[in-house]
């Protein structure tokens, strides 16, 4: 009796319909955790790759630092007072620095997996003079040991500094380098920066430097400029400070900023921290166009609306059709439907996410249309499948290039598809049939 009414009710049929795809939500959670299996593993593919390159670099405008002098009484063991000398450093930032960098980016590859590294031409120049109220500052001009004076540059990855060595000229006479920058990664000059009691030193510097995924300006002084170019197209602006002008297009992006010491809350002249918050950064990332990943991770999400579809275009010619549908015959288009976001995952790591969408979904149309020209024993009713899984894969990759409009988009859709369906089975008969 109970085959019989599962063979004959409307309703019995569309609940199996719904009881299978429910079933097929766990091989699509299946494919959901294999795409984050795949993201880690490309993920650490990209490290090894970047090793040894150079990562994500910070860079800042060069700082002169100078020593001076305190005196401080110390009681020795002897009870006897005597005088000390004790050495302090004082860090001048830029009254205003200009800096120019040139982006030259490049995919390097291991085996499927890709990481985009960049190589950085940074140059400019930098003026520094004496404060006029260092007494405020509790450092007497005296005091300034300027033939000890030290340049630093910081660089957050060390690394990176590989090829030809940086070159610094203070006023026109070329500086020799060192390692380190005050106990930080980067590098200095020693400097007799005499001349600084009676007028400011221009520094120019010009050094190359290797990184990856981001590139960020720790800005101080009281006037700070950085133009940065590039032919990369899809840059994106992060940080604490965005840019007051920027250009980006097809063959690549131009960007300027400006930042005072007002906006970065610090004073030129310091004896204590450095001039700018560490925090404090103008930032630029080398964003990846189509990250395959999260765009597969996405399309799995939607995944259900193409069961969802396909089976109640089944269940209809089903009811209103009379073709009937077996549960074997909703499994194995389901799991056709399934096995499309495994292909889009492997291809996708090949060939690019936008061809293995046609390339799977091509296959995936094509299976199925052929099965369904079967089951249903008709190629015009296999037709109408067909153009409903066109149609489904055309609007999914819509969805997946129009990301702020999808809600709405996958709204109008779900209304238009229930509103047919009401119309097609408004005079349908769901009642059981009487014993």
């Amino acid at each position: 009796m109970l085959t019989a009414v599962i063979e004959r009710t409307p309703g019995s049929k569309l609940m199996l319909a719904v009881l299978i795809a429910g079933l097929l939500t766990i091989p699509l959670f299946a494919t959901y955790l294999l795409v984050f299996n795949r993201m880690s593993q490309s993920q650490t593919a990209r490290a090894s790759i970047v090793q040894g390159w150079g990562g994500a670099q910070r860079i800042g405008a060069p700082v002169l630092v100078i020593p001076y002098a305190t005196s401080a009484d110390v009681k020795g063991a002897d009870g006897q007072v005597q005088t000390s000398t004790v050495w302090h450093e004082l860090t001048l930032a830029p009254d205003a620095a200009d800096l120019a960098t040139t982006l030259a980016p490049e995919q390097r590859r291991r085996s499927i997996y890709a990481a985009v590294v960049y190589r950085a031409l940074v140059s400019g120049t930098a003026r520094f003079s004496l404060p006029d109220d260092l007494a405020r500052l509790g450092v007497a001009r005296d005091s300034l040991a300027l033939d000890r004076a030290e340049l630093r540059f910081t660089v957050s990855d060390a690394s990176g500094l590989a090829g030809a060595p940086p070159t610094i000229r203070a006023d026109g006479v070329r500086l020799a380098l060192q390692p380190g920058a005050g106990g930080g990664a980067g590098f200095h000059a020693w400097l007799d920066a005499g001349r600084l009691a009676a007028q400011p030193i221009t520094v120019g510097f010009r050094y190359a430097l290797r990184g990856s995924q981001s590139l960020a300006l720790q800005p101080s002084g009281g006037d700070t400029r950085w133009n940065v170019r590039s032919s990369w197209p899809s840059p994106s602006f992060a940080g604490d400070f965005l840019p007051i002008s920027d250009h980006v297009g097809a063959h690549g992006f131009t960007a300027g900023w400006r930042v005072g010491n007002l906006a970065l809350g610090s004073a030129v002249a310091s004896t204590t921290s450095p001039a700018a918050d560490p925090g404090q950064v103008a930032e630029v990332d080398l964003v990846t166009p189509v990250d395959l990943y999260s765009e597969v991770n996405r399309s799995v999400k939607y995944g259900f609306l193409f069961i969802g579809f396909t089976f109640l275009m089944f269940w209809m010619f089903d009811v209103i059709g009379g073709v009937a549908v077996a549960m074997v015959e909703y499994l194995l288009a389901g799991a056709g439907l399934v096995l499309f976001f495994t292909m889009l995952l492997a291809f996708a790591e090949v060939i690019g996410f936008t061809l293995a969408y046609i390339v799977a979904g091509g296959a995936i149309v094509a299976l199925l249309t052929a099965y369904s020209a079967a089951v249903l024993a008709s190629w015009r009713r296999a037709g109408l499948v067909c153009g409903l899984l066109a149609a489904l894969y055309a609007v999914l990759y819509v969805l997946l290039s129009l990301e702020a409009y999808s809600l709405l988009i996958g709204s109008v859709l779900l209304f238009a598809a229930l509103a047919v369906v009401m119309w097609l089975t408004r005079r349908l008969d769901w009642r059981p049939a009487a014993a």
